[in-house]
């Protein structure tokens, strides 16, 4: 797939998202930069601002698969994963595949299930497989997963252990809208509107040919070394008691790379990496509980850094 084939695709793609999600472009780039660069999405916001229609909209644009599991205390492994039963016709067991099998899964409130549920989601998201009775079962491809929590209901909620953030590429929050945007909203009836007008744009293969023509774009010395020190930064940080992670190096690598494809280039700039720095690693962070105790959260920090840390070398401090 050539660049102006990939910039065409993509800017369908956003098109016939628009019409659903109104006036959240930029979250609309950054949830379909994790899509195609290969990563998975978390939706961190409060009920009621389109986590679910976005997750939806994903799957009508891109003509991919789409399955939603609401995740509930009582959930179990089997039931996300599937599970082997025996088939009293051919007198055999075999596997039967749960919902996780797709192309889009919507892990709908994620930390309202046990860690032990959470954690069955590891391997399907990072390996891409799911093991079952010493047998090995690959994900459909693309594989994408869009996880949702509400960041201020902790009642009966899980949260998210740091190796399962780590395996998610990016963290967005769609955010409450402005007037007009509302009212945009309230005369599209929610956004039902846009689910009857838009269209399949591009297929799963798409997807697939847009990511491997993005793994192509060029990044430079000097835009590598610039996402090395903003990582390595994280992890001298004061307020930081754990910083980011080589996985979150490669997460902002790619992040960036996708970026610069939905920008219509071949090529990384610095300013796609500020773009997405915070998006990817602010949740990666782990911050001393005092920090936290004042307000101050990971993209607080991150964004700091983005300010002190300068595009053409040196290193903080």
């Amino acid at each position: 797939m050539t660049l102006e084939e990939t910039t065409i695709a993509i800017s369908d793609v956003l098109s016939e998202m628009e019409k659903i999600i109104i006036g959240k472009r930029r979250v609309l780039e950054h949830a379909l930069a994790a899509m195609l660069s290969g990563g998975h999405l978390l939706l961190e916001d409060v009920p009621g601002v389109g986590k679910t229609v976005l997750a939806k909209a994903f799957g009508l644009v891109t003509g991919c698969d789409f399955k939603r599991v609401q995740f509930t205390p009582d959930l179990v492994p089997s039931d996300i994963t599937g599970s082997v039963i025996y088939n009293q016709g051919e007198r055999s067991f075999e596997f039967q595949p749960g919902p996780v099998f797709t192309n889009i899964l919507l892990a709908d409130e994620i930390n309202r299930s046990s860690p032990k549920t959470q954690s069955s989601l590891l391997e399907c998201m990072e390996e891409r497989q799911v093991s079952a009775e010493g047998r090995t079962y690959p994900m459909p491809s693309p594989f994408f997963v869009i996880g949702t929590q509400n960041p201020v209901e902790y009642e009966g909620t899980y949260p998210l252990p740091e190796a399962q953030l780590d395996r998610f590429q990016m963290c967005l929050s769609l955010g409450y809208p402005e007037a007009d945007v509302e009212d945009a909203i309230l005369r599209s009836q929610g956004g039902e509107a846009g689910f009857k007008t838009a269209k399949r744009v591009v297929g799963p293969e798409d997807i697939q040919s847009i990511g491997g023509y993005i793994h192509e774009i060029t990044v430079s010395d000097a835009a590598r070394a610039y996402i090395l020190r903003l990582v390595r930064a994280t992890r001298k940080e004061k307020d930081v008691y754990l910083g980011a992670s080589p996985r979150g190096s490669i997460s902002l690598y790619r992040s960036a790379q996708a970026l610069a494809a939905i920008s219509g280039r071949d090529y990384v700039l610095p300013d796609d990496i500020k773009a997405m720095a915070a998006d990817v690693l602010s949740h990666r962070l782990i911050l001393r509980p005092e920090v936290a105790l004042h307000g101050i959260d990971g993209r607080r920090i991150i964004e700091r850094l983005l300010e002190e840390i300068p595009v053409d070398g040196g290193d903080k401090g």
